[in-house]
C-alpha cells in the first residue's frame, strides 16, 4: 500500500479539527480544571486524545455499529456533555461534582475526553474519513495534538495575561458559544435520527 501524502488534504482536515476541537476556545475550562485540581498533566492529557481519536479513526464505525450505537446517537449524547458544560461556564455553577478530582483524573476525563477527542472530534474524523486518505488524516490529528500540547502548557502565562476579570468574561462568552455548539449539534443529529 502506497502512502499518498497530500499538503492540501492534511491542512483542510486539520482546519476542519481545529474548529471542532476548539482547543482556544476551551482555555476558560482548562484554567477552571487547574484552579480545582491544580496542576495537569499537559503532556498526558494530548497524548490519550491524540490516541483516542487515532484509535476511533480505525474501529469508530465498527465500534459503534458492534454496541449497536449509530453515529447520530453519539452525537446527540455528545451534545449534552457540551450543554452541561456550557451552562456551567454561563451560569457559574458546578453541575458535576466530583470529589475526587486529581490532576492524573483531570487530564483523563473530562479534558481528553470528551473535551478534546470527544463526540464532536470523533464524528468528524468518521466524515473525514470518507473523503480523505487516512495518513492525511493522522498527520492532520498529530498536529493538532501538538497544538494541544502547547496551549495546555502556556494555559497559565496566558491566564496571567489575561487576569481573573478577563478569564470570567472569556468564559461566559465561550459557554453562550459551546451552548450553540451543542445545540446545533443536537438539533442536526436528532433530525437525522427522527428522519
Amino acid at each position: 500500500m502506497e502512502l499518498q501524502f497530500d499538503f492540501k488534504e492534511i491542512f483542510t482536515a486539520f482546519m476542519v479539527l481545529f474548529a471542532v476541537i476548539d482547543i482556544i476556545g476551551n482555555i476558560p475550562i482548562i484554567m477552571d480544571l487547574r484552579q480545582k485540581v491544580g496542576h495537569i498533566q499537559s503532556e498526558k492529557a494530548s497524548i490519550i486524545a491524540g490516541v483516542i481519536m487515532i484509535i476511533f479513526l480505525f474501529v469508530g464505525k465498527s465500534l459503534l455499529n458492534l454496541i449497536g450505537i449509530d453515529v447520530n446517537s453519539f452525537a446527540v449524547a455528545g451534545a449534552f456533555v457540551i450543554f452541561f458544560i456550557a451552562l456551567e461556564m454561563v451560569l457559574g455553577v458546578t453541575l458535576y461534582k466530583d470529589d475526587d478530582h486529581d490532576a492524573m483524573t483531570a487530564s483523563v476525563f473530562p479534558l481528553a475526553f470528551p473535551l478534546m477527542a470527544g463526540p464532536g472530534s470523533l464524528t468528524t474524523l468518521l466524515s473525514l474519513r470518507a473523503e480523505f486518505a487516512i495518513e492525511n488524516i493522522i498527520v492532520a490529528v498529530i498536529c493538532n495534538v501538538i497544538l494541544i500540547y502547547i496551549v495546555l502548557k502556556t494555559s497559565s502565562k496566558i491566564e496571567n495575561f489575561i487576569g481573573a476579570n478577563g478569564i470570567k468574561i472569556i468564559r461566559k462568552v465561550f459557554g453562550v458559544i459551546l451552548l450553540a455548539i451543542a445545540v446545533k449539534l443536537f438539533a442536526h443529529n436528532i433530525k437525522e435520527l427522527l428522519s
